[in-house]
């Protein structure tokens, strides 16, 4: 890479090392803090790969690069790009790395099991399962640990069952998700991907002929009918079934924050049909990942912020920078209930939008609406910097959650 000068014939912003803390509570990281006062445009340097790569976390610039075709996905694959995870293997048909067409012909196939109207056939069964959940925990009574009896197992069954997953195997497929997002090193991930996809090619041969509307049988007969590759199917698969993960440790911040901010929880509980925009504005608030996620390679000379982004040079986005630019959401460090309008981007933007948005959001609005429903005050068992958080992972969130309530 060139030390290329800005379109002012300044030098380009110093590259900062971002080596990403285990962070608990809430708070914004520090150093992704300090590159947005630094600049829109920055540069950074990540624990793991080669080199540096630009930052950009002005909202609109996030959007123009997350939209924009001169900034590639599957150029990615061929280099080794600074970045957080220790282990970079992409597969093929693996959509987060994939470019337009490719990218239309992968999600096809699946599209459908992600619909409006899948949703609405999936919610009383999503329903069901998180009663039964809920009712062991009011069975036993209070203090009840969240995260463990209905958080993890809630989004695991869920997704489980919209992607077809026996109910036999679904421990042994949370298991290798859970190594899978962590940053505990290149060993044991490869070997949680090792086992997750080698489970996935035996799952997509054996559903080849099946009638079934889950996403395994989905890509089965897709494989079968020649539309897409088997390898390519599990490298689309893989990403869906771990994206449970993300939803336990983003439903878990946001009850942290009601069960934390007194005002918050009367709000909730005040106005229940008014919840979707509250949830709204605590999806753009919540830090929900650590760092950054997947870069871009420039396929030409961009101009961005002043800066010129040469051929070749990786880029990445913050999505958590993009939802706190006060040029959108005005005081954007305070969680406003009433933000109005709220276009935040906490489930992505431009061709790689997260495929199960939907899925996301009904979970989350299931979560919230039969707790809050079923566990009348519900609070906090234990002080606040009691919560244990997770550590050693790229989506934050509690590891912990103990509560308690009026039984």
């Amino acid at each position: 890479m060139t030390e290329e000068t800005t379109l002012t014939g300044q030098a380009p912003p110093p590259v900062r090392d971002w080596s990403t803390p285990d962070l608990d509570g809430t708070d914004v990281d520090p150093c992704l803090a300090g590159l947005m006062r630094e600049g829109p445009l920055t540069r950074i340097r990540l624990p793991f790969g080669e080199g540096w790569a630009w930052l950009a976390t002005r909202y609109d610039d996030v959007k123009l690069i997350t939209n924009d075709p001169r900034f590639s996905r599957a150029e990615v694959t061929h280099r080794q790009v600074t970045r957080m995870a220790p282990n970079f293997a992409p597969r093929p048909g693996s959509l987060a790395w994939a470019d337009q067409p490719d990218h239309n012909r992968l999600r096809k196939p699946v599209a459908g099991a992600f619909t409006v109207s899948a949703m609405k056939r999936l919610r009383p069964r999503a329903q069901e399962i998180l009663d039964e959940l809920v009712d062991g925990v009011v069975r036993d009574g209070p203090p009840a640990e969240l995260i463990e009896r209905v958080l993890e197992p809630f989004p695991l069954s869920v997704v489980s069952e919209v992607m077809g997953v026996p109910a036999a195997d679904r421990g042994q497929v949370h298991a290798w998700t859970r190594e899978i997002i962590s940053t505990n090193g290149v060993e044991a991930a490869g070997r949680a991907k090792e086992g997750l996809y080698g489970w996935i090619t035996q799952t997509l041969r054996a559903r080849a002929a099946s009638p079934d509307e889950d996403v395994y049988s989905m890509l089965g007969a897709a494989v079968a009918r020649g539309d897409v590759r088997e390898e390519e199917a599990v490298g689309l698969a893989g990403p869906l079934q771990i994206g449970g993960e993300a939803v336990t440790n983003n439903c878990g911040q946001m009850l942290y924050l009601m069960l934390t901010r007194t005002e918050l929880m009367e709000r909730m509980r005040a106005r229940p049909e008014a919840r979707g925009p509250v949830l709204d504005e605590l999806l753009r608030w919540i830090p929900h990942r650590s760092s950054v996620g997947l870069s871009r390679i420039a396929l030409e000379d961009v101009e961005i912020a002043g800066h010129r982004i040469a051929a070749g040079e990786p880029v990445y986005v913050s999505y958590l920078a993009a939802n706190r630019d006060p040029a959108v959401f005005p005081d954007p460090d305070r969680i406003d209930p009433d933000r109005e309008p709220n276009p935040h981007v906490a489930f992505g933007n431009g061709p790689h939008f997260c495929t199960g948005t939907l899925l996301a959001r009904l979970q989350t609005e299931l979560l919230v609406d039969t707790l809050l429903e079923r566990l009348p005050g519900l609070r906090l068992a234990v002080p606040p910097e009691q919560v244990a958080w997770r550590h050693r992972t790229m989506i934050r969130g509690p590891r912990t959650l103990p509560v308690t309530w009026s039984g």
